[in-house]
């Protein structure tokens, strides 16, 4: 059933960005920073983190969640390291999925040799 949960709320959330960018002039750019703004308000609010236990990574996994890391990484630096914790904070909680992203991008640029269109 979790794996259900999953699916259906990752579904619904990119279903939602979908006719979000069909239905409005937002640019992807703009829309992927809106779900990272929401996910951290939602974070900050505390509805992000029941949300997430209950769809599990249908939540976690998409734009919404890196939003929530952020602001968790913020929330820690903040408390442990005072106004400089609010800089360093959200890149040391999303330093390992950034770096992953990063890496694994390369990996499949030498892979797949992308070309310029």
């Amino acid at each position: 059933m979790d794996y259900v949960k999953a699916f259906l709320t990752g579904g619904v959330i990119c279903s939602l960005v979908q006719i979000l960018l069909d239905k409005t002039k937002m640019m992807p750019g703009r829309v992927m920073v809106t779900l990272v703004v929401t996910g951290s308000i939602l974070g900050f609010l505390g509805l992000y983190e029941p949300f997430a236990q209950w769809a599990g990574a249908g939540a976690s996994v998409p734009l919404l969640g890196f939003g929530n890391t952020l602001w968790k990484g913020v929330k820690e630096g903040l408390e442990s390291d005072g106004l400089l914790g609010i800089f360093k904070g959200g890149f040391t909680a999303s330093a390992v999925g950034i770096s992953g992203a990063l890496i694994f991008g390369y990996l499949g640029s030498l892979i797949f040799r992308p070309k310029m269109k």
